[in-house]
């Protein structure tokens, strides 16, 4: 008896190893991302509407670097330096009305973060995509601008920033990023 249910218990292991659910690794839509270290070139677009008098910076072009390390299998955690020469606008209080608002003119800025990214699709893509979640925490800070007679500064300014996007993976080691 014993031999017989060994005999049934052997010859029953190959074809439910055989058997599998789903996609052939092949394939399968989902696709491993490389844990480890990444470098990405970022660049977009600033849009701020200046403050509540219009002379802050805002609206052009940033463009920076971000590193990011990749741990767990749905989380990653970053640091990103990106630069822009903003617009602002520049008051003068002692002129008419009609004449005080001067500009645009560009005032350099400097942005410094730490982000958390929380990937939707675990530590795999889909069908190349891998859209996420996250959140940045970061440090503006611009230089002075020689002809404002308003006495504005800038100064230093701390953000938070919540992310949305996607990575498509162009292979296993290229991707672009949209937020």
């Amino acid at each position: 008896m014993r031999t017989l249910f060994g005999l049934v218990l052997i010859s029953a292991l190959p074809a439910s190893a055989v058997a599998q659910v789903g996609y052939s690794p092949k394939s399968s839509p989902y696709r491993d991302i490389r844990k480890g270290h990444t470098f990405t070139v970022m660049g977009g677009y600033f849009k701020g509407d200046g403050g509540q008098f219009g002379i802050g910076p805002h609206g052009d072009y940033v463009f920076g670097a971000r590193y990011d390390i990749r741990s767990a299998g749905a989380l990653q955690i970053g640091i990103g330096v990106y630069h822009g020469n903003l617009n602002r606008l520049i008051v003068d209080p002692f002129v008419v009305l009609a004449e005080r608002v001067k500009g645009p003119v560009k005032q350099s800025v400097t942005f410094a973060e730490i982000a958390l990214q929380f990937n939707l699709t675990g530590g795999k893509s889909w069908h190349r995509l891998a859209p996420y979640l996250g959140a940045s925490a970061g440090l503006a800070f611009a230089s002075s601008t020689p002809t404002d007679t308003s006495g504005y500064n800038f100064g230093n300014k701390l953000y938070l920033a919540p992310t949305f996007g996607f990575r498509l993976f162009l292979s296993d080691r290229l991707h672009l990023r949209a937020e």
